[in-house]
């Protein structure tokens, strides 16, 4: 790896990106790679000064990102929160792109399937964040090839699936640590074993340390919202998940998200309309959507089953929002009072619900919308993860931070 390769990569630029930042072309920025000329001093100095305000100690400690499963950017704002600079974005759903742009206008493209991604293509960074999808994973494969005396690579058990692209960027870039995001359950799921497959690539194969939590983001929003948040670094550090700031679940409820309906707030779009800035009747329940509700609810009470409708008021605390939301909203019924139909909260409500902030802009569809909060993460937990991992991100990072030499 040449001089000018080891700037470039410490600077957090891809060759795309350093053509455009440096205005040269991409046959310039590989010539330069390859030690085939010698760029400019200016360029030099220009990247070093880059890493300098990044790295160096007036610079307050930064460090560099990836948003991989991006969504509409929650576990970005998080990494945000605590001195991070994305360098690199990917998110398939072209909707979710469109937030993300409306939210974050960096001046590269998200990009979009990850598995078409070459991971040599992704800037060096220091930490990854991801919120995986989860997908079983094959173990049936491996033993085949086992049984036939065949040998198997790191990523025979997690082939075809979007961990294996954790893993492999993983692998290709060794960060200083990573957080990765996912339902409550993926511990349990497959009797532990897909969790266990997990734990043995990212420990045994890639020589992480890993810690995880499963946290509530009831105790930050008003909403029992389990997820397992999983931590890793590259090399042994003494962080813990003990370290985190844990507010009493509760502290936060219902009214703290609700749109007041009584003129403190401005109204927005279609959500909220007139001096008051009352919720549009459109989130209102049809007395038809409201009768079968209840007569869903009824059914599975006289069952002995707890399926229904969850129905709120000011003081309450939410089921988990989720991306289907945008059906019928029966996870989260606004109550309207006695004789009046329950509403769906809008789409700033639900923004509201995953710790957003009152800036956040929202340029889709509620339909979209609805799905998009329901697939993202609770934002202020992420923060707190963030915060007391950022210490021990900057304590590996600075290891890596010599000044790089001069091409030529």
């Amino acid at each position: 790896m040449t001089d000018f390769e080891i700037l470039l990569r410490k600077a957090g630029y891809s060759v795309p990106q350093a053509a455009k930042h440096l205005d040269y072309s991409e046959g310039h920025i590989y010539r330069w790679i390859r030690g085939e000329e010698r760029p400019r001093d200016g360029i030099i100095r220009l990247l070093e000064l880059e890493i300098n305000q990044r790295r160096g100690p007036d610079s307050g400690g930064g460090f560099t990102f990836i948003d991989l499963f991006a969504g509409i950017g929650g576990l970005r704002k998080a990494m945000e929160s605590a001195g991070g600079r994305c360098v690199f974005t990917s998110e398939w759903d072209k909707y979710a792109q469109q937030t993300y742009l409306a939210n974050f206008p960096d001046n590269r493209p998200i990009v979009g399937d990850i598995r078409e991604v070459d991971a040599a293509a992704i800037p060096d960074h220091d930490v990854l964040v991801a919120g995986f999808p989860c997908q079983p994973f094959s173990i049936a494969g491996v033993s085949k090839k086992n049984a036939l005396g065949r040998l198997h690579g790191f990523d025979d058990e997690t082939q075809g699936t979007l961990f294996f692209d954790v893993l492999r960027i993983l692998m290709a870039h060794r960060p200083a640590a990573f957080l990765l995001e996912n339902v409550k359950n993926l511990k349990s799921h497959d009797r532990g074993r897909t969790f266990e497959v997990i734990r043995r690539k990212l420990e045994d194969d890639l020589g992480y340390t890993l810690q995880t939590r499963i946290i509530d983001a009831a105790h930050y929003v008003p909403q029992h919202r389990e997820r397992i948040i999983i931590v890793g670094f590259r090399e042994e550090v003494p962080f813990s998940f003990d370290d985190i700031d844990l507010p009493r679940r509760g502290h936060r409820v219902m009214r703290d998200i609700l749109h007041p309906e009584n003129g403190l707030e401005a109204p927005e779009r279609h959500y909220t309309v007139g001096d008051d800035a009352i919720v549009s009747d459109k989130y209102t329940l049809t007395d038809k959507l409201w009768q079968y509700l209840q007569d869903y609810a009824a059914k599975h009470r006289a069952k002995g089953n707890g399926f229904g409708f969850g129905l709120v008021d000011g003081d309450s605390i939410a089921r988990t929002l989720s991306a289907r939301y945008y059906k019928d909203g029966s996870e989260i019924l606004v109550s309207r009072g006695e004789g009046r139909n329950p509403r769906r909260l809008t789409p700033r409500e639900c923004a509201r619900l995953m710790g957003y902030d009152e800036d956040f802009r929202i340029p889709v569809s509620d339909t979209q919308a609805y799905k998009q909060f329901g697939n993202s993460v609770a934002v202020p937990v992420f923060a707190e993860v963030a915060r007391i991992m950022r210490p021990h991100i900057l304590c590996l990072t600075s290891k890596q931070a010599e000044p790089v030499s001069r091409v030529g």
